[in-house]
């Protein structure tokens, strides 16, 4: 391979994810905002609940669209415009004394924030050939869970210092700010001269078509409610983890907020382990790695259910697990949408894959929101996540049985 092109490669790929790597700032900071604004708007947890839901709707619904004009339109383009319009909105929101005013405005942060993914995943895939697939979206995706370990750090650091909820939406997404107009300077759609004989569809499907292939392709769409459970289970953990372990004492526990810090450093680390071992230690056998994965999750979503929540130690190795395990195989779903669809319908299949999902997840906030207000205890939502987990398993294994086509891809 031309070296200079091997620079240009990894050039786009760590300038992407230097990007992302401030996005959740955007987006994540909202469960350690959660304390201060019920108490600050007497907003009941329930409603809580729904706001997330109106973000993860906007999100849902963003990838359905962004996912496939990232097939069509500028990559770089719409991560930064994406990019700005969220930091506008966070900082709106911080100004904000209603909760249907924030729960609009957060809605709308969810459309803005989901202009970054499908595209970000479609420029990379335009940079890296099939036999590294794996190995860049895991650094990728290593690049997310890393965004969220950047939002818990800062988030834990302004609590501390005193700062008040409002101030979780004004200063974290300045560190966005730079990433994004970085990524717009630096950033190239695609290589001068590109070719991809594995593409099925020609550069004229129309949008409408292109959403056909993929509704089309039975495989994908399980794969996709597998992803839909995982999702759920995520942002299970994301949104509910720093509000259990807030408690109503937390000032007096501050550990209990380093034990959360570790769920994202969980993650970041499953990322690039499982997006690597999909490529090696499973030969490629996505659907094998992510089974794997979400099996381990469930039993590790009950041990933090009947572990003492005051065992620190034991809490804090859980969490690390909980989030390496249940993050992780998000980098074996990823190269599927190329793998079971041809790289042409790349974006449209993560915006597709990434809707599921945060349709999923969006109805999950809510529930778990309701089963905390009548069981009277965060604990609760552990259960609840080892079961989606095991719905993931099962949907994903099933993948294996479908048809007499693999989706182990042979190089």
């Amino acid at each position: 391979m031309d070296k200079k092109f091997r620079v240009q490669q990894w050039t786009m790929l760590l300038v992407t994810m230097f990007c992302y790597l401030f996005f959740y700032t955007g987006r994540h900071n909202f469960g350690w905002a959660v304390k201060g604004m019920a108490a600050d708007l007497h907003i009941p947890y329930t409603t809580i609940g729904w706001i997330s839901f109106s973000m993860l709707i906007g999100y849902s619904i963003g990838q359905l669209i962004n996912g496939n004009l990232a097939d069509r339109l500028s990559a770089r383009l719409m991560v930064s415009v994406g990019a700005y319009l969220s930091i506008l909105t966070n900082i709106a929101i911080s100004f904000s004394n209603s909760a249907t005013m924030i729960m609009l405005l957060w809605a709308l942060n969810g459309y803005f924030q989901s202009m970054a993914w499908a595209p970000g995943a479609k420029l990379i895939n335009n940079w890296w050939s099939e036999k590294e697939r794996g190995k860049a979206f895991g650094f990728y995706t290593m690049a997310a869970g890393l965004s969220s370990v950047v939002t818990y750090l800062l988030s834990i650091i302004l609590l501390q210092q005193g700062y008040e909820w409002r101030m979780l939406f004004r200063l974290p997404v300045l560190l966005l700010l730079v990433s994004a107009t970085v990524f717009l300077i630096v950033a190239r759609d695609k290589p001068a001269a590109k070719t991809d004989a594995s593409a099925p569809v020609g550069p004229s499907a129309s949008w409408i078509e292109r959403y056909r292939l993929v509704l089309r392709n039975r495989k994908f769409m399980v794969v996709s409610l597998g992803f839909g459970f995982e999702s759920m289970a995520r942002y299970g953990l994301i949104f509910w983890v720093p509000v259990h372990y807030l408690g109503n004492n937390w000032k007096d526990n501050p550990g209990n907020l380093w034990v959360t810090f570790l769920l994202p450093v969980g993650m970041a680390a499953g990322a690039l382990t499982f997006g690597m071992l999909s490529d090696s230690l499973f030969k490629k056998n996505r659907v094998k790695a992510i089974a794997f994965g979400m099996s381990v999750s469930a039993v590790i979503a009950v041990l933090i259910y009947i572990s003492p929540a005051h065992n620190l130690l034991l809490g804090g190795g859980l969490m690390l697990l909980a989030g390496f395990f249940v993050y992780g195989p998000q980098a074996c779903f990823w190269p599927l949408s190329p793998d079971l669809l041809g790289s042409s319908l790349t974006g449209t299949g993560v915006g597709f894959m990434n809707m599921i999902g945060y349709m999923f997840a969006a109805f999950g906030e809510p529930i778990l929101g309701y089963a905390i207000d009548v069981t009277g205890s965060t604990n609760s939502i552990f259960i609840v996540i080892a079961v989606l987990c095991l719905l993931s398993a099962v949907c994903v294994g099933n993948v294996r049985r479908m048809g007499s086509e693999s989706v182990i891809c042979s190089y």
